[in-house]
């Protein structure tokens, strides 16, 4: 009989003193669930390698979804060993208790894969992965860039000024702009948000160029049918397709549109309703960019006014956007499977 083992490996966080020491707690059980080796190592692949070298033909190795884990993944995937990424949010759940250390954890949660009740995470490809994780730095700018803009509008009203009159993010709407502060410390202020907006524009440009190029290698019929959806356009396209990756990974429109966030989950005992839960397990990525899609999808678009006047009139205003996201949601996880264009008519009329 084939002797398989187990093994969970965790980060050891060092604080900020040596931002270069890491480590890596293992346990590998053996089918009797007997421990095998439990101990310290560093994070490097020869270590992990010479660790596991007499387990290595029936080893299946299991990581916690965390920061680190890209490594470890690649080099199983080069190796040929079996890989499992663990969800951290549920495993947290499931495995909790009164003391909490990365030994007991180990030891917690090579127990629960030898059981077969390891919470499992979606391990996202090498191929698309940098691409996909540049795509979310970017969105981190952008997020950055949106405060400066709120900070001189801010600014503006702070000492009760007229309004600008045109929106201050396109750049030809900003000459002049410092100057119309009085106070030269104010003005000042305010010039170092242009200054900054203005180096973020060039950046962020410059970064979806790339990402762009990066789409077309990757999935150039996906990005295409994306953009077909009236509102989901270069930006929100892309953020959808590296999130998603694969439609195929989620059975039924149902585990897409909970994963998007795009659902709210019931809590229910004994017939009674405790109200939702769950909003925010899930990909916050494409909550976004489908909630941003709802928004635009109104824009100079008079069928979808006229939907979305439906909608009120059935659930109200206050869900109105929420719904018409979920809907965007359930058309884009169909679309992709089918590979099909968006269909306006067929749309409105469900």
């Amino acid at each position: 009989m084939c002797s398989v083992h187990w093994l969970t490996l965790f980060t050891l966080h060092s604080g900020f003193l040596d931002l270069h020491t890491r480590s890596r707690y293992v346990c590998i059980l053996n089918q009797h669930g007997e421990i095998a080796r439990h101990r310290n190592l560093p994070a490097d692949p020869d270590a992990f390698l010479e660790a596991i070298k007499p387990y290595r033909e029936d080893v299946v190795v299991c990581a916690e979804c965390m920061f680190s884990w890209y490594w470890l993944a690649d080099l199983c995937g080069r190796e040929n060993i079996p890989f499992v990424l663990g969800h951290a949010l549920y495993m947290k759940a499931i495995h909790g208790g009164k003391a909490r250390n990365d030994r007991i954890d180990s030891r917690k949660i090579a127990a629960l894969l030898r059981a077969g009740m390891i919470p499992q995470a979606y391990v996202y490809p090498p191929q698309m992965r940098a691409t996909r994780d540049l795509l979310r730095r970017r969105n981190y700018l952008m997020r950055r860039r949106a405060d400066l803009l709120a900070h001189i509008q801010n600014t503006n009203g702070q000492y009760n000024l007229p309004p600008f009159g045109k929106k201050i993010a396109y750049k030809s709407h900003r000459t002049g702009l410092a100057e119309q502060f009085s106070d030269p410390d104010v003005s000042m202020s305010v010039m170092a948000d242009l200054e900054l907006i203005n180096h973020y524009d060039r950046l962020l440009q410059m970064i979806e160029l790339h990402i762009l190029k990066s789409a077309r290698h990757h999935d150039p019929n996906a990005l295409y049918l994306l953009q077909t959806v009236h509102g989901i356009g270069r930006v929100l396209s892309l953020i959808i397709l590296y999130e998603v990756h694969d439609i195929s990974s989620f059975p039924s429109v149902g585990d897409f549109v909970s994963y998007a966030r795009l659902v709210a989950c019931a809590k229910e005992s004994a017939g009674k309703h405790y109200g939702t839960s769950g909003r925010k397990i899930g990909n916050m990525h494409l909550k976004w960019a489908f909630s941003e899609a709802a928004v635009l999808f109104l824009r100079g678009n008079p069928q979808g006014m006229k939907y979305k006047e439906r909608l009120e009139h059935r659930y109200g205003k206050s869900k109105v956007l929420s719904i018409l996201a979920h809907r965007l949601g359930r058309a884009v996880y169909f679309m992709l499977l089918r590979e099909k264009a968006f269909d306006m008519k067929r749309f409105l009329t469900n």
